[in-house]
């Protein structure tokens, strides 16, 4: 029971998800390639959060050469190192996906000052 009780606080510690809808991330994807396992960093706005407990994910989009791409992440997966917020910002929207059709200063988001710890 010990094996299944340390999964179980694995999963659970990352269940406390640091963003909010609307809040630009640093998502760090651990991945194999060519035998060898890296980790690279999707940055980006989360449109939305779905789910709940253990199936939770979270949809991140970013701009790439002007071209709008979007990744959808399980929270619980192994694959997903950490997640770090980069700033906050002010929405009135569950789902943002009205920012796909906008591009440049009408993409943008009212950020929330950042507070100081």
């Amino acid at each position: 029971m010990d094996i299944v009780d340390s999964y179980v606080s694995k999963i659970q510690k990352k269940m406390d998800f640091p963003g909010r809808i609307g809040d630009t991330v640093n998502v760090s994807v651990r991945f194999q390639e060519a035998g060898k396992e890296r980790i690279q960093v999707f940055s980006g706005v989360i449109l939305k959060i779905q789910g709940k407990k253990s199936t939770r994910s979270f949809t991140v989009r970013k701009i790439s050469d002007g071209v709008g791409v979007e990744r959808t992440f399980p929270l619980a997966s192994p694959s997903v190192e950490k997640v770090e917020v980069i700033s906050q910002a002010k929405v009135r929207r569950a789902r943002l996906f009205y920012l796909r059709n906008r591009k440049g200063r009408a993409a943008r988001l009212k950020t929330i000052a950042a507070s100081k710890k």
